[in-house]
């Protein structure tokens, strides 16, 4: 895929020169000029970059930190068996939804974050805050799915920790997960590994989580059976690894801000260009039409069942054929490619032909989905 070119109407050095002008202010990165937080800092977008490089990023900072990848890897040596370290907390409403509920979406979530550093999910935590009045039944429902969830992805919730706080101060129920895995090879895998002339793949649909929660929770009347895609993605990351090996250069699933913001952090963080074509990019019906009236952009809306994989060219036929050989994979596609110019910006090639900007989630449309 070649870098999309200019609408012709457009002048392109003028084109250009706002490319650049756009360009030089991102890229150190993001600013924080709020005084109180709001939801948008929760959004996965630009204010919750605007947070983390405004506030922890510098008070913080340290080698494994810096990477800003979804898990740290440490290890005694570079050359041998190393370990991934992932936390995140779930504050979804509500907490149970078509597809799943909050308990099988804490343990799929952290299983995926040491899958996107190519790690074998081993063993995870569970922190609960539970809200006073919150129907014991309703906590029996969600232990029992977090085990059962742990149980088929072959992990183990080996510690944890539980506290109570007043009516009307945690909508529920909060979980808060992390993980440890374990990467058996030296491989390098992380968002500044791209290289010019890398393949963007994605393993499937995008959109169907963001929706399943913001028509569950706001009981519009669209008749639709969209439901959450919410599944551990390590076995299909084994696959993956398997077929193309040391060319899987970087893994991210696209929660928070979807599919833009996942590949915004890949080009800002390899100073590199990204290449997208619309057309190739698999949404479900019912979702783009649910996002049509919403108002919604498909590439902005949370997943928690899929991943991007940016591969080497070689072996991206290789890598996409172990994709869609596997049940998590079998709609993947190729959708873009990396490229050296401008850095750190993704463009998109819409389904008309013309050529934009596709940049992180700005402000948060749903708060609260993961």
């Amino acid at each position: 895929m070649n870098m999309p070119t200019p609408n012709n109407t457009l002048n392109i050095e003028t084109v250009l020169k706002k490319i650049e002008r756009t360009r030089q202010a991102r890229r150190h990165k993001f600013y924080l000029r709020d005084e109180k937080i709001t939801l948008s800092h929760g959004s996965g977008g630009k204010a919750t970059h605007n947070l983390i490089e405004g506030v922890f990023a510098p008070a913080f900072s340290n080698p494994l930190l810096d990477t800003m990848d979804d898990a740290a890897i440490f290890g005694p040596t570079e050359s041998g068996p190393r370990l991934a370290f992932t936390t995140d907390t779930y504050v979804v409403s509500p907490l149970f939804f078509p597809g799943g509920d909050i308990g099988k979406l804490a343990i799929h979530g952290t299983i995926n974050d040491l899958a996107m550093a190519g790690a074998k999910p081993l063993y995870l935590s569970a922190g609960f805050i539970l809200e006073e009045g919150l129907p014991i039944a309703d906590l029996r429902r969600i232990v029992a799915s977090m085990a059962q969830a742990a149980n088929e992805a072959g992990v183990a919730i080996v510690t944890g920790d539980t506290k109570v706080v007043q009516r009307g101060k945690a909508d529920g129920l909060f979980i808060n997960t992390a993980g440890i895995g374990l990467i058996d090879t030296s491989r390098s895998i992380g968002q500044t590994q791209l290289q010019p002339g890398d393949r963007v793949l994605l393993s499937g649909p995008i959109g169907d989580h963001g929706i399943a929660i913001m028509l569950a929770r706001e009981a519009l009347d669209i008749e639709t059976d969209v439901k959450s895609d919410t599944a551990p993605l390590h076995s299909l990351v084994s696959a993956l690894l398997a077929a193309a090996g040391q060319d899987v250069h970087c893994l991210k699933d696209p929660t928070r801000g979807g599919v833009a913001t996942a590949l915004n952090e890949m080009a800002l963080s390899s100073e590199v260009s990204i290449a997208l074509d619309e057309r190739a990019i698999p949404v479900r019906p019912e979702v783009r039409g649910a996002c049509e009236i919403l108002g919604l952009d498909p590439l902005t809306i949370a997943n928690e069942g899929k991943l991007l994989a940016i591969v080497g060219q070689e072996q991206a036929a290789a890598a996409l054929n172990a994709l869609r050989s596997h049940p998590l994979g079998r709609e993947a596609t190729l959708i873009g490619t990396v490229q050296a110019e401008p850095q750190g910006m993704v463009f998109l090639r819409t389904e008309i032909g013309g050529m934009r900007v596709l940049d992180m989630l700005v402000g948060d449309p749903l708060p609260r989905i993961c």
